[in-house]
């Protein structure tokens, strides 16, 4: 998968933080956060050799893969203080120690992302098993308010998902999933413009949450 890594450091955006190859320099614990981030990713996409499912999101936010290195994946999932939705640290990747890279000042606990609950809880008390499944997104970095700062979120521009496809290119070209299911119409359009036609469900938020549930399965389970 190196042209996939070298893809998601290839491209520098204004207003985009790539959380593999740069530090938070307000949030994050140490210099080593990048590169502990780059490493759960890499172990995460390594016990998914054999996943059958790519869900594609839109975009990483700051309570989520900011801090972790990956899709729709909380902080407070690795820590293990999640269990009570069923998710633990194990359903993600056990080759190696989950680790968190935000100060604990700035979140006791870690960061949690409502849609990373979700999505995983839904899957997992459904009798999935999660190494089946690849979660990423059609733009793979974290785009974030100026104003605001880098604790915030934004939706990517169109130039900026131009940018983010051929990241997307690259890891399609080294999985063997069976079914692509992009996680909201934005997700859908991207794959659509490179010429891939995927399953759509509405995306958790925004009170999406029930529609999802309900539309992940038949999904899933339909032979499309």
């Amino acid at each position: 998968m190196d042209g996939f890594y070298k893809s998601l450091k290839a491209v520098k955006l204004d207003n985009v933080f790539n959380p593999w190859f740069c530090r938070d320099e307000e949030n994050d614990i140490d210099a080593d956060s990048p590169a502990i981030r780059l490493s759960q990713l890499k172990q995460y996409l390594l016990e998914r050799k054999n996943a059958k499912y790519l869900l594609i999101g839109e975009a990483l936010g700051y309570q989520g893969g900011h801090f972790t290195g990956i899709a729709m994946m909380s902080e407070r999932i690795l820590l293990g203080k999640m269990e009570h939705k069923s998710i633990t640290p194990g359903h993600v990747f056990s080759g190696i120690e989950p680790r968190r890279t935000s100060m604990p000042s700035v979140k006791k606990d870690g960061f949690t992302e409502p849609t990373a609950t979700i999505v995983w809880e839904r899957l997992i008390t459904s009798g999935f098993d999660m190494r089946d499944f690849i979660i990423w997104n059609a733009f793979p970095w974290h785009p974030y308010k100026p104003e605001k700062g880098v604790l915030s979120n934004r939706t990517p521009s169109d130039n900026e998902f131009e940018k983010g496809k051929p990241v997307m290119l690259e890891l399609l070209k080294s999985v063997n999933v069976t079914k692509i299911i992009a996680v909201g119409e934005k997700s859908r359009v991207q794959l659509e413009g490179v010429g891939i036609e995927a399953s759509t469900v509405r995306h958790p938020a925004n009170g999406g949450a029930t529609k999802f549930r309900e539309q992940i399965l038949k999904v899933i389970k339909s032979k499309a």
